[in-house]
C-alpha cells in the first residue's frame, strides 16, 4: 500500500537514553509479504498455471494488458491473503509485491497504456469479475466479458492435482463427503434461508481425501447436503480408478449421505462406505441391553462408559435391503448418547486393510468437533473411531454384542 505523510520523520520520547525515530522514506511498502511463500508453492507445483489453462480467452491480444494467468494468480493470491471481495482489488491493484508475484514486468505500473492506470500495475475489480461472470456462450463478439471458464476442465484439475501428488498409487484412499453453509449478505440469486444455520446461505458440497480437495460444488440451501453427491462421487471415483485401477476406496459422510442411491451405487461399484445414521426408536431399542450396561458402568466408575453392538438393520421405506449397522452405546455424565453408523465393511477377517486404514486414520486430517444439521456432533476425522471399530469387528476382535 502507498504511504503518504506530511512529515518526513518523527522522534518518539522513551524512558531510556536510546532514541527511536520513524521515517516514511521507504518507498512502496506492502503488508502482504506472506504471499512470497504462496508464490514459491506455485513455482514448484504450477497449479495456478494449470488453472489458467481451463479458461478460453477471446480478447484481442494487442489490446490485452493482463493475461488470464495473471488474472487468475491475482484473484487466488488475494483470496489466500484474506481479500475475498473483488472490491478489495481496487486497493490491491497498486501493490508492487503482488504485481511481481503475478508476473508483471512493470510492478510499479508506470508503463500502463492509459495515463489514468499508471501507478496501478494490477487489474481492478471490473476486469477481474470477467473470470467469474462471463457467460458460457460468450465469444469474440461479446462487448466486455470474453474470458470463458470451462467448468469440466476445472473439476478434472482438482482430481488431477491429487493424483499427481502421489509418486505411486496408494493401496487405499478415504473420501470424505461434507457440506457446510456459505452465508449470504445480499439478494444473491438462489439464496435460501436455512433454519439450522439461521441465515440465508448456499450449501456447497465438498469431497476431500486427507488434505486434498477433490470437489467443490456450489449448491443452493433448499436441498439436503447429499444433493448432487452421487454424481460427483461417480465422477471422482471414476477418474481415480482410471489412473489407479486397483486402489481400494472408502467413502465417509454424515447421516445425510446414508441414502439408498448412494449406498446402492457404492455396493455395485465395489466402494466401501461408512455413513452416520440418525438414531431412532427402533435403533435405540435394538441396543437397549448395551445401553443398560453402559449405564451400569457409568454408575460404578463415574466416567463416560461405552459398549458396542453389531446388528443388521433396514428402514421401513427408504432402504431396499438390510445393511450392517455398528452402534456405540455410550453413557455420559449428562445422560445417554447412542451413536450409529451404517457400513458396507463385512464382518469377516481383513487384516491387511485394517492395518492400512489404521495408519491412514492416525495421519488423517483433523476437522475438529462441530454440530451439523444431521446431529452428527463430531467432525469428519472423528469417524475414524467408527472405521476402526468396524475394522476390528470385521477381523474378529472385540466388537460388542450382536443384536
Amino acid at each position: 500500500m502507498t504511504v503518504q505523510s506530511t512529515a518526513n520523520d518523527f522522534r518518539f520520547q522513551t524512558p531510556s537514553a536510546l532514541p527511536i525515530d520513524a521515517s516514511f522514506d521507504g518507498g512502496p511498502i506492502t503488508s502482504d509479504g506472506g504471499a512470497l511463500l504462496l508464490a514459491e508453492v506455485e513455482r514448484h507445483t504450477g497449479i495456478l498455471a494449470r488453472l489458467a489453462g481451463c479458461f478460453t480467452d477471446h480478447r484481442d491480444p494487442d489490446l490485452t494488458e493482463h493475461t488470464v494467468a495473471q488474472l487468475v494468480a491475482q484473484r487466488v493470491y488475494g483470496i489466500a491473503l484474506g481479500y475475498e471481495d473483488l472490491n478489495d482489488h481496487d486497493r490491491l491493484r497498486t501493490d508492487p509485491l503482488l504485481a511481481t508475484l503475478v508476473g508483471k514486468d512493470d510492478p510499479l505500473g508506470q508503463r500502463r497504456a492509459r495515463p489514468g492506470d499508471r501507478g496501478k500495475p494490477l487489474a481492478g475489480k471490473s476486469t477481474l469479475n470477467r473470470l467469474e461472470l462471463t457467460p458460457a456462450d460468450a465469444g469474440r463478439c461479446a462487448r466486455y466479458k470474453k474470458i470463458v471458464a470451462r467448468p469440466e476442465d476445472i473439476e478434472r484439475l482438482f482430481v488431477d492435482v491429487f493424483l499427481d501428488a502421489h509418486a505411486a498409487p496408494p493401496e487405499e484412499i478415504v473420501l470424505d463427503l461434507d457440506a457446510t453453509d456459505d452465508p449470504l449478505h445480499g439478494a444473491q440469486e438462489g439464496r435460501f434461508f436455512h433454519g439450522y444455520y439461521d441465515c440465508y446461505c448456499y450449501l456447497p458440497l465438498y469431497v476431500f481425501c486427507g488434505e486434498h480437495l477433490l470437489c467443490a460444488k456450489l449448491q443452493t440451501a433448499e436441498h439436503g447436503a447429499a444433493a448432487g453427491a452421487l454424481a460427483e462421487l461417480e465422477r471422482v471415483v471414476g477418474r481415480v480408478r482410471r489412473a489407479w485401477p486397483h486402489v481400494r476406496v472408502l467413502v465417509r459422510g454424515d447421516s445425510d449421505f446414508a441414502t439408498e442411491d448412494i449406498m446402492a451405487w457404492c455396493e455395485g461399484a465395489g466402494v466401501d462406505y461408512v455413513f452416520g445414521l440418525e438414531p431412532n426408536s427402533r435403533l435405540r431399542e435394538a441396543i437397549g441391553r448395551e445401553m443398560m450396561w453402559a449405564h451400569v458402568g457409568w454408575l460404578q466408575t463415574g466416567v463416560a462408559w461405552r459398549e458396542w453392538a453389531d446388528l443388521q438393520y433396514q428402514t421401513r421405506k427408504s432402504w431396499t435391503r438390510p445393511r450392517r449397522v455398528v452402534a456405540k452405546a455410550e453413557y455420559l455424565p449428562g445422560g445417554p448418547n447412542p451413536r450409529f453408523v451404517v457400513t458396507s465393511l463385512k464382518a469377516e477377517a481383513r487384516p491387511a486393510q485394517q492395518r492400512s486404514l489404521r495408519r491412514r486414520i492416525r495421519c488423517g486430517r483433523a476437522r475438529g468437533r462441530r454440530r451439523t444439521p444431521s446431529g452428527w456432533a463430531c467432525g469428519v476425522a472423528s469417524r475414524g473411531w467408527w472405521v476402526r471399530r468396524c475394522r476390528r469387528s470385521s477381523s474378529g476382535g472385540a466388537a460388542g454384542t450382536g443384536v
